[in-house]
């Protein structure tokens, strides 16, 4: 450690607010260049390439071939695939001195597609997985938690490419497998949960989630029946509309009634009762939208329903602009705007509607002879309580951090760039594709944020920098010094790795820098352990100590590991 570029923090920086950042900065394993930018250490480019070794071994256990595509992608790909336009803002473009388009790859569908297309020309070719550890750039408008959200990050990113959905269901659960094994052996507990298959696109996709209270994504669980999805995916049953037959519309005073809540108490009906207005913008167009009063808008699900690149709530100069009356506003006789409506607004009956007109409410409003919406589709937001879709029970909600994400793409990508294959008759077909990614960052700040006590981190061995740390007191000594000598020889001759405080300080530093930085196995090397028959040894997760012979030093080390 006297030669290791390695400062230790007894306090972590004010900005970082996740445990995992505030002891990466701690144990001086990241250094912060700017929001979203980090340098790894040479302790922590070790934990890094622990982690990366991991993914790469699981991938290659189910047959996946390892490639490098480059990180400077021409924007004609991106045109090609459509994604030049719907992945916005978070792109970052450039060009070469002869103005040529190019994007920094924020993921690789594109680019992997090209490569393929160049290889695979018949059903004999396939299947075949691609995948690459590779930097990826985002310009994230947020970044945070350390390294939770970058916007220069390393990812693990897989390909498969397959003659039909059956072989791609072959695929897709072979990569699931590998990334339950994956996060098991780095010391990730995490659950897979339905998700929304956001820029990517696709059929189906599923996360892998570590649930934290630190987490930055809404995850919906049944207690049940074990049905878990992200908030953006997450389906729910809706609560039963009040049973009623179509009675004639009718305008009504309701001075000073702006919400859901004050209306339903000032008219003495339910929530459920009315139809509430939401009005949103997408791709700069306004659009309205009804839903049943005691439900709420899931603009994920209303961006998907859209085909949006960007969908954000109508600011209130629009509004006014538009003619539209806040807290009265209501489809019937709307006209120069999409009406997008969720089923609760428009299969119950004599729903509770604004007039259009400040002050004013319309009763028995009903769908198809009041109002009619251009769009029905589903863009209800589940929430806790609300009952499970598939046996009713009511859902939990909990907060967690994605981990890694499995898509089936289908022929997306395929089809737009030109991935084909001959079958058996010689027709030609798209390639069935999946897409399987992880962020090996955010997998380091889960495995400190799943292991960790009060004193710092708590390495699981496979992923730790070193396989023992090693605390030498009075090395000065030609005892300790010689002991010292026979210890590292013997940890080498085991395969086994060792940091080896050699500095000056003090005994007290020395253990709370090794408690702070957590590798699994402490060994402690001075005149007093020698004097009791050998070398201290603690585990760190269970602070369990004990002296073994300095010969059987190495054998605990496997052991303890």
């Amino acid at each position: 450690m006297s030669k290791l570029m390695l400062k230790t923090l007894r306090e972590a920086p004010s900005e970082a607010e996740l445990e995992s950042h505030k002891l990466l900065l701690r144990a001086g394993l990241v250094t912060s260049l700017a929001a979203g930018l980090y340098a790894f250490t040479p302790l922590g480019w070790r934990v890094l390439r622990k982690v990366e070794g991991i993914i790469r071994d699981e991938m290659d256990g189910i047959g996946a071939q390892e490639v490098r595509l480059p990180e400077l992608n021409p924007i004609e790909l991106w045109e090609q695939s459509g994604r030049a336009g719907t992945m916005g803002q978070t792109l970052f473009r450039l060009a070469d001195r002869k103005e040529r388009g190019f994007v920094l790859g924020p993921t690789h569908e594109e680019g992997m597609s090209y490569l393929a297309s160049r290889h695979i020309q018949s059903y004999r070719d396939l299947p075949v997985t691609l995948y690459q550890i590779e930097t990826k750039f985002r310009d994230e408008p947020r970044p945070r938690g350390g390294l939770v959200r970058l916007r220069e990050f390393t990812m693990k990113d897989a390909y498969s490419f397959d003659a039909g959905w059956e072989a791609l269901d072959a695929s897709y659960a072979a990569a699931y497998d590998a990334y339950v094994r994956i996060f098991a052996r780095a010391g990730v507990p995490v659950i897979p949960v339905a998700a929304d298959s956001g820029a990517i696109g696709g059929k189906e996709s599923q996360e892998f989630v570590f649930l934290t209270d630190d987490g930055e994504d809404e995850i919906l669980l049944c207690p049940q029946c074990g049905y878990a999805a992200n908030a953006e995916k997450a389906e729910f049953a809706a609560p039963a509309a009040v049973p009623a037959n179509a009675l004639p519309m009718e305008r009504v005073a309701t001075p000073g009634q702006k919400t859901i809540a004050g209306l339903a108490q000032f008219l003495g009906i339910e929530e459920r009762q009315t139809v509430k207005a939401v009005f949103y913008v997408a791709d700069n167009q306004p659009v309205f939208v009804a839903i049943r009063g005691d439900l709420d808008v899931n603009e994920v699900k209303l961006k998907n329903a859209l085909k949006a690149q960007d969908v954000d709530p109508m600011d209130e100069a629009t509004v006014k602009r538009l003619g539209l009356v806040a807290g009265s506003a209501s489809a019937v006789g709307m006209t120069g705007m999409k009406i997008v409506a969720d089923p609760s607004a428009t299969e119950a009956a004599n729903l509770v509607a604004g007039a259009n007109e400040e002050g004013f409410h319309l009763l028995h409003t009903n769908h198809g002879r009041d109002w009619k919406a251009d769009l029905v589709v589903n863009i209800g937001l589940a929430r806790a309580g609300d009952a499970c879709a598939t046996c009713g029970a009511a859902l939990e909600v909990r907060r967690g951090m994605e981990m890694g994400h499995v898509f089936k793409l289908g022929t997306l990508y395929s089809e737009s760039i030109g991935v084909n294959y001959l079958d058996e008759s010689g027709e030609r077909h798209p390639c069935v594709m999946g897409c399987y990614g992880i962020g090996v960052e955010r997998m380091v700040a889960a495995i400190i944020e799943a292991n960790h006590d009060a004193n710092g981190i708590i390495w699981p061995a496979t992923v730790a920098p070193y396989d023992v740390h090693v605390v030498v007191l009075n090395g000065d000594q030609e005892a300790v010094a010689t002991a010292l000598d026979e210890l590292e020889a013997d940890l080498a001759r085991a395969n086994l790795t060792a940091l080896v405080d050699d500095r000056p300080d003090s005994a007290g530093i020395k253990f709370k820098d090794a408690d702070l930085i957590g590798i699994p196995v402490r060994f402690t090397l001075g005149p007093r352990s020698l004097e009791k028959g050998g070398i201290e040894v603690r585990d760190r997760r269970t602070g369990e100590t004990g002296v073994v012979a300095l010969a059987e030093a190495a054998a605990e080390a496997r052991r303890a590991r």
